[in-house]
């Protein structure tokens, strides 16, 4: 079985490669240990979002790059090209085990769209406020 983090170590490792950068450089610019960023390399670790959000920085390079290049990875080994020795667990879908039917909170949430020009939640806020798009007063806002 072929785990995210290990997936996610090897796309930063080879990124911070390409780049001919050190770990001691990227762990200083990303604010995080040395010791630790090497242990999320060698997919010892797994990182929160806002600790990989710092190492995509240091690295100058778009968060959602890193998670597509790990997801064609996980694609890849779901399909077999890696052979037997690795697969990736995949967990079923939140159904009903009975009926096979979404559960109730699955279709309530299918049910609530969002009508255009309704406020955005926090978490949205917080989401575009990591990436740059929105300034710190506008999350003050927010919140």
């Amino acid at each position: 079985m072929v785990l995210l983090r290990e997936l996610l170590g090897e796309t930063l490792r080879r990124r911070r490669r390409a780049q001919k950068r050190t770990l001691r450089d990227v762990s200083k610019q990303a604010n995080v240990s040395l010791g630790y960023l090497s242990e999320i390399e060698r997919g010892h670790k797994e990182p929160s979002s806002e600790l990989l959000a710092s190492v995509c920085g240091a690295l100058r390079v778009r968060l959602s790059e890193v998670l597509a290049e790990v997801s064609l990875e996980v694609a890849a080994h779901e399909r077999g090209a890696d052979g037997p020795s690795r697969q990736v667990a995949v967990l079923p879908l939140p159904r009903d085990a009975e009926s096979g039917k979404d559960t109730p909170d699955e279709q309530a949430r299918r049910r609530r769209p969002v009508p255009p020009g309704a406020p955005a939640s926090i978490a949205q806020v917080r989401s575009r406020h990591r990436c740059g798009e929105v300034t710190d007063s506008v999350l003050r806002t927010a919140a």
